[in-house]
């Protein structure tokens, strides 16, 4: 396997600012899942700076499992419980009794997700400072 730590930084920290441009475009639901996925990778970026896969897109599992090799923070494992919850519904019209996910998520919560997604992303490049 070969390294690409980097790689999934840099896809992670671009997700960010898709999630930015879709919370500012109303497209609230995109955001909220772009910034799961945008954890998601920066969170694998570190995994693969330690030479070994991660697999799954929970940001809760991924970290318990990269709490292994370092000490998370609560803060951080408590946010990712709720970058979870995004990454289904918000693009799934048959996860709600009725409606759209489009109209499910709001701005204030977009927001509030996209701060989540920069805090894991700086927690992870933080232990990346080559990257």
């Amino acid at each position: 396997m070969s390294e690409r730590s980097k790689d999934w930084m840099a896809e992670g920290e671009n997700d960010i600012k898709h999630a930015e441009a879709d919370c500012k475009n109303g497209f609230y639901n995109w955001a909220c899942f772009s910034s799961q996925q945008a954890a998601e990778k920066v969170i694998k970026a570190v995994f693969q700076k330690l030479g070994t896969e991660a697999w799954g897109h929970s940001v809760a599992d991924l970290l318990n499992e990269l709490s292994k090799h370092y000490k998370i923070p609560e803060e951080i494992i408590e946010i990712s419980y709720e970058l979870d919850k995004a990454y289904i519904p918000t693009r799934y019209p048959d996860v709600f009794p009725s409606g759209s996910p489009k109209d499910k998520y709001t701005k204030k919560e977009a927001e509030r997700l996209i701060r989540y997604a920069k805090k894991i992303a700086k927690f992870c490049k933080n232990l990346l400072p080559q990257i």
